[in-house]
């Protein structure tokens, strides 16, 4: 492991004194008997975030105007940064921990810029933001998450180089050696005066999904076993060391669940799984998982104790606290209790130490994204995407159509039709009419997905459209319509459901799933199940991502690293104009019982 990553496995705090020691003053000398030493006692608390995702600031590039929402959330680094300084200044900050648990940098235009358009892996190119703001606020350790390697191995390394913190992975292996890539753990010393030091340990746990998301960078690198696995392996070896308090940092929701099927033998979210499996865990930081858990108890199957676990709500909009009491006795320290609770960062204001290191970033990024590309001659909105075909999501599916066609041009696939997929990622994205900007069609893209052509029958299409259409709740033909109601069954996200262009289909949600592709033609003909097709589709999804059918095994014919979101931008320049008349086609509706639902 190299020096620099190792330099971080174990760290001491500065001396200084616990926010409760207790201890009994000496007896007089001609005392015959000694009162009792009351127990000495220790507090700790360890302070959380998880998917950054590259907000600094509460502001919202796509937009350009400050972030706001219908629950008055507020997000950004600043606002952590604030609330941290609140914590460290009531607790005696030699008492306190900063963890993250993952997904740092992708997510906005800030983190694509520094990745793609001044990237820091560049010679004398720029410091990472979440870098900066992160070393500035004082982080000790953080997990790796997923997303950090959408941009590929050498930006994460060198991300990684420009932390003051180890980036933790105790499951990210080489795939030859299977050692670890990554430091697996972290352990600080916590000094206590008249008492042996409190040793707490922080192991990092990443999510094996980043095999499938990202296997055009880590296939044949790296590996990512499972959590459950790895936290066996390792919780034993710190409490073997000396750990006194053991914190797993875990990019990895609770539920359970996994979004790929089993194409990994391995749970996506599986944080609950390792509180109740491995012995020896006082709490866990969640991730991933983009939800907000206060507090979670999770009794362990072997040891009967309970282990707290708590997720802050992404972008840097909460802050997890967990409040440790340790009591020191015959066997050392024990952990006594364990309570977590969030910290909201709606209820502070940016700290303007954070505003001043990065305001140049900042309005360098707002610059970018203010560049005007095209002329859009009406207004096309997401609004209504999730359940009509609508022209905005039409852009996205022929700009892909245009970009393989021209990929494929004098090779053998030439001569197949060209289909393509795109999901209504948002439901507030919205290009207007006049003049269109870089921000415009970031907000319609908001992943840093790439494109991949594969080659797929049309028996392999109908399948994938019928999974495609589980994200509609069943709903009579005598029942009224609620759109509210109507999509997200069983919890489907919205980037889980697909459109595909070049073929007319309709959906009855009066159906059950499995059975509701009706009408599907290709050419103003019934789709034949032998003919092949090339798939225009996101590395996401054609790595498995949503565990769509047959997809993720089919052959790939062509793949590229350029963003989809850098593809309609730069479409659009070309074209100059934006018109509907250019991209727009009904492909698909929604029916019940053969009557259209709208």
């Amino acid at each position: 492991m190299p020096l620099n990553r190792r330099k971080f496995l174990e760290k001491s705090a500065a001396t200084g004194a616990g926010v409760a020691i207790a201890g009994a003053a000496a007896a007089p000398a001609q005392a015959s008997v000694k009162p009792a030493r009351r127990p000495r006692r220790y507090s700790l608390t360890v302070m959380g975030t998880t998917d950054l995702h590259g907000h600094v600031f509460n502001w919202d590039y796509f937009k350009d105007a400050e972030y706001s929402d219908k629950a008055g959330n507020a997000m950004g680094l600043a606002r952590i940064s604030t609330l941290v300084d609140q914590v460290r200044k009531a607790k005696g900050r030699r008492n306190t921990l900063l963890l993250d648990a993952g997904d740092t940098i992708q997510g906005t235009p800030l983190t694509y810029y520094y990745a793609k358009v001044d990237p820091i892996t560049a010679k004398g190119g720029p410091v990472h933001p979440m870098a900066q703001a992160m070393n500035a606020i004082g982080y000790d350790a953080a997990a790796l998450g997923n997303h950090e390697f959408n941009y590929g191995i050498e930006t994460l390394r060198r991300f990684e180089d420009q932390l003051d913190f180890p980036l933790l992975g105790a499951n990210a292996v080489d795939a030859k050696t299977l050692r670890p890539a990554f430091p697996p753990y972290f352990i600080k010393k916590f000094h206590v005066p008249g008492a042996p030091p409190v040793k707490v340990a922080v192991l990092g746990l990443t999510n094996p999904g980043i095999a499938i998301w990202d296997k055009a960078y880590v296939q044949g690198k790296l590996a990512f076993p499972g959590l459950e696995e790895q936290a066996a392996k390792w919780v034993p070896k710190l409490k073997a060391m000396g750990a006194d308090v053991v914190v797993v940092s875990a990019h990895s929701g609770s539920s359970g669940t996994s979004s790929y099927g089993d194409q990994v033998p391995y749970v996506e979210n599986a944080a609950a799984n390792v509180a109740r499996q491995v012995p020896g865990i006082d709490a866990i930081l969640v991730g991933h998982a983009h939800v907000e858990i206060p507090e979670l108890k999770v009794v362990n199957e072997a040891t009967g104790k309970a282990v707290v676990l708590s997720e802050p709500l992404c972008y840097a909009e909460r802050l997890s606290l967990f409040d440790i009491e340790l009591v020191f006795g015959k066997g050392g320290w024990e952990v006594e209790s364990v309570a977590a609770s969030l910290l909201n960062s709606n209820t502070v204001a940016d700290d303007p130490r954070i505003t001043r290191l990065l305001k140049d970033e900042h309005a360098k990024v707002v610059a970018y994204v203010n560049q005007v590309v095209g002329t859009a001659t009406e207004t096309l909105t997401t609004v209504e995407a999730r359940y009509r075909d609508a022209p905005i999501i039409d852009l996205i599916t022929k700009v892909q159509e245009d970009v393989v066609k021209a990929a494929l041009a004098g090779t053998e696939y030439a001569a197949l039709p060209v289909i393509a997929q795109a999901s209504p990622f948002s439901r507030t994205s919205e290009i207007p009419a006049g003049k269109v900007t870089i921000r415009d069609l970031s907000g319609l893209y908001v992943y840093d997905n790439t494109l991949v052509a594969k080659l797929m029958t049309g028996a392999q299409i109908r399948a994938y459209l019928e999974y495609s259409a589980e994200y509609y709740v069943r709903t009579a033909a005598d029942v009224t319509v609620d759109v509210e109601k109507l999509t997200n069954a069983n919890g489907r996200p919205d980037y889980n459901y697909d459109y595909v262009s070049g073929l007319r289909y309709e959906i009855d949600v009066a159906q059950a799933a499995g059975s509701r592709i009706k009408n599907l033609t290709y050419d103003g003909a019934a789709l034949d199940d032998a003919e092949q097709f090339v798939l225009a589709v996101n590395n996401y999804r054609a790595n498995g991502g949503g565990a769509f059918p047959h997809v993720a095994s089919a052959k790939e014919l062509w793949s590229e690293s350029t963003e989809i979101r850098t593809r309609i931008a730069e479409w659009v320049t070309a074209k100059g104009v934006l018109d509907p008349k250019d991209f727009a086609s009904v492909d698909w509706k929604l029916t019940r019982d053969g009557t259209p639902v709208f």
